[in-house]
């Protein structure tokens, strides 16, 4: 019983290790702060103040929806995990 424990425990901990989590994760890290500041300079060069324009009229809704758009993006530049099939 302890054994099994130990083993939980430490597959969790492997798991939730940050530093793997840094490596598989950083470009989109990255891409929100990145995407949020375009969101911005969208909203302060080209958005709308007329109010008729729900994304761009509102800085706060501008710079959420940069950040979701900088994670996507930069989401699309990870590198693929080759895939290994052992099957005979």
């Amino acid at each position: 019983m302890q054994l099994r424990v130990n083993i939980f425990f430490k597959t969790i901990y492997e798991y939730m290790n940050i530093n793997n989590f840094l490596k598989k994760h950083l470009l989109k890290i990255i891409g929100i702060p990145v995407g949020m500041l375009g969101g911005f300079l969208y909203y302060y060069y080209i958005g709308c103040t007329s109010g008729a324009c729900p994304i761009t009229s509102n800085p706060y809704i501008s710079i959420i929806y940069g950040g979701l758009m900088g994670y996507l993006v930069f989401d699309l530049f990870k590198k693929k995990e080759s895939k290994t099939n052992e099957q005979n």
